[in-house]
């Protein structure tokens, strides 16, 4: 159950569950909330998801190993996407990583942590590291939207930002403890998030609404988020992204994989994909006509006839005013413009057209 239950509850917020864990969905009114994240800013509370920390002088070689992105390249301060592989390259989970003084801080999808934490510690021989669940002793708040600068600022006039995406910054409080700052862009536009330890997150979630209000936001359910990253073309693992899928599939090349950082579990693929080809099949955004049948996850994609794809995300996309999708296409019919129909479970095929990402009007 979410830390602050009744907080949310006393907003008006009906509640969902994402992979077994409590969310908020909305606060009565989706609409009202989508135009706060495209407009001005939107506060979510994310605490459903995964954080846990790894302790110990070989922290940073153990993760290093482990993950698809260079970790030894980070300083305190610094942060970046990555993902966990098997040995075969496909992945198992993505994560945020955040390097502080004394610790590294993973933020991974709900339901992750205890699997991961089985993983690190199969590795884990005689090396000096711990790797521990902190989701009890601090939660995560995160705000989004154009406006998501100006927010931290209110709360804590002497902050600054980190610059650079993932950038973290650590601000001791003597009210409300240790707060974690992130440059965070979670929907495409600007992002915050902040870890908020446990005793503070009702003090603290009162405060960040008044803020983000005083900037014409309001706080913000999950449905609204997910049309948000959806627009975006940001693919979300358990959704757009699975055990069967490689990294280069679902794009993380862009952002998520070091090519030069040297060995980790399952690098060999990875390598010899960017070394001797494509892969197979790719993320793409899919765009349909105004007035087309509302497909659904799961539906299958053809070209000239022949099954080349499937649907993993569908929304009617309030910005764009039709539905849109993102789903895997096969190689050699996957370039934006590419033409393709949609069979739907009913047996009607719906046309649509490969887009670039992310969704524009």
């Amino acid at each position: 159950m979410l830390a602050l239950r009744e907080f949310h509850a006393e907003q008006g917020a009906v509640f969902t569950e994402l992979q077994s864990m409590e969310a908020v969905a909305h606060y009565g009114d989706v609409a009202a909330e989508y135009t706060a994240l495209q407009n001005s800013v939107g506060l979510v509370d994310l605490s459903f998801r995964g954080r846990l920390c790894l302790l110990g002088a070989d922290r940073v070689r153990l993760l290093h190993g482990q993950v698809t992105n260079d970790i030894k390249a980070l300083q305190a301060g610094q942060g970046c996407y990555a993902a966990f592989t098997s040995p075969k390259g496909r992945m198992q989970a993505d994560v945020h990583v955040y390097a502080l003084a004394e610790e590294l801080l993973l933020d991974v999808e709900p339901g992750l942590t205890q699997s991961l934490i089985e993983r690190l510690d199969h590795y884990i021989v005689s090396d000096d590291v711990q790797a521990v669940d902190v989701a009890e002793h601090y939660g995560l708040f995160s705000f989004q939207g154009p406006k998501a600068l100006e927010v931290p600022g209110l709360l804590d006039p002497g902050l600054t930002l980190a610059a650079q995406s993932h950038g973290i910054v650590h601000r001791p409080d003597a009210e409300l403890g240790d707060l974690y700052w992130v440059n965070h862009a979670r929907t495409g536009s600007q992002g915050v998030d902040v870890f908020v330890p446990s005793a503070a997150m009702g003090m603290v979630w009162d405060k960040l609404c008044l803020a983000v209000r005083s900037v014409g936001g309001r706080p913000v359910g999950w449905s609204a988020l997910d049309l948000a990253r959806i627009e975006a073309g940001i693919p979300r693992f358990g959704v757009d992204i699975d055990e069967s899928h490689l990294p280069p599939e679902a794009g993380l090349d862009r952002d998520g994989i070091s090519y030069t950082k040297g060995c980790y579990i399952g690098q060999e693929t990875i390598a010899r994909i960017r070394t001797y080809g494509q892969v197979t099949k790719a993320l793409r955004g899919l765009r349909f006509e105004s007035n087309a049948p509302m497909p659904v996850r799961g539906d299958k994609l053809l070209h000239n006839g022949r099954e080349v794809g499937s649907l993993t995300s569908v929304i009617q996309s309030p910005r764009l005013g039709c539905p849109i999708a993102l789903g895997y296409v096969r190689k050699e019919c996957n370039a934006p413009g590419t033409a393709l129909m949609v069979r739907s479970v009913s047996g009607a095929e719906i046309p649509a057209t490969i887009v670039p990402l992310p969704f524009s009007a």
